[in-house]
């Protein structure tokens, strides 16, 4: 029996991709959203819809539509009416949104770091090492630091990319911590300092949206959101706005809670990771003007070269 709740319908129909990645990340939204009112397992639904990107695996993101790859199939049944809430990593969303949908909530931020797969550290790459992975950020910033490397196009699943790497198709990948830590995979890889290898904007963050109108539903939502990750990710989000970029664009960013505001650090990078410019401000919690700015100065400080990535588009690279 499901308990009293202020909700008008039960059960309430979860949207996610389904690797099991999503689906873990949707059992967590889930069981946040049943413990915090008090329901029953039965209260939600979990709904799988096969995206774009998930039957997509042959190609860059970039050359077949870019993040709406991992949305819009999500936002097409939530605008339908087929699903109440979608579930997200937010570092796939992209940063200019249907207006009929918004980010309700968002769980406290896991790991931000990258893990390399394959070596202890990036040093340790033999010469010439051959590394895959489908993200420019990753492949720009392991050129930056080892121009010797080679980078190859790399998708799939977690377990897709693991097993890749133990065939000897590649030398090493770079994946998430979030990630493996979520599929309980806490003892693979080699952490890769913030230091070294800044992350994309979002990582680590599971984001919740639902539709604008929805007052109900982004009321219970807002009772699951860790306020710190929504503000943090929202301030990258809003760096990634005012860069303009593609998903050709490298960027990583990274936002700390820093007493009453926010320590905000970004990077833009070439291609072949051979020009680099960084930059950090300190912003006021909600303000996201001033994050914006960040991402302006970048852009006024960077090569014609690097600026060439940035060409106005409506979403941000990973």
């Amino acid at each position: 029996m499901v308990a009293a709740s202020p909700t008008s319908r039960l059960p309430l129909r979860l949207g996610t991709r389904g690797s099991p990645l999503a689906l873990v990340q949707a059992n967590m939204v889930a069981s946040a959203l049943c413990a915090t009112h008090g329901w029953d397992s039965e209260a939600i639904e979990i709904v799988t819809v096969k995206t774009s990107g998930d039957r997509i695996q042959d190609r860059a993101l970039a050359d077949i539509g870019g993040k709406a790859l991992w949305t819009k199939e999500l936002d097409r049944a939530l605008v339908d009416g087929e699903i109440d809430f979608a579930v997200h990593s937010m570092k796939d969303v992209e940063t200019i949104r249907p207006p009929e949908i918004t980010i309700a909530a968002m769980l406290p931020r896991a790991d931000v770091r990258d893990k390399l797969i394959g070596a202890e550290s990036l040093t340790e790459l033999r010469e010439g090492a051959v590394v895959g992975t489908s993200s420019p950020r990753r492949a720009a910033q392991v050129r930056r630091l080892r121009p010797d490397v080679t980078t190859t196009l790399f998708r799939g699943n977690v377990a897709t990319r693991l097993a890749k790497v133990s065939a000897g198709e590649v030398d090493a990948s770079l994946l998430a911590a979030a990630g493996l830590d979520r599929l309980g995979q806490h003892d693979i890889g080699a952490f890769i300092p913030v230091d070294v290898m800044m992350p994309a904007p979002a990582q680590g963050a599971v984001g919740v949206e639902t539709l604008a109108t929805n007052g109900e539903m982004s009321a219970l939502l807002s009772a699951i959101s860790d306020a710190d990750t929504l503000d943090c990710v929202l301030a990258e989000r809003a760096l990634l706005l005012a860069l303009g970029g593609s998903c050709h664009s490298p960027i990583g960013a990274l936002a700390r809670i820093e007493g009453d505001a926010i320590y905000l650090i970004a990077e833009i990078l070439t291609a072949e990771g051979a020009e680099r410019v960084s930059d950090t401000t300190l912003v006021q919690r909600g303000d996201l003007s001033a994050a914006s700015a960040l991402g302006r100065s970048l852009l006024a400080q960077a090569s014609p070269a690097i600026r060439a990535l940035f060409d106005g588009a409506a979403e941000a690279s990973a």
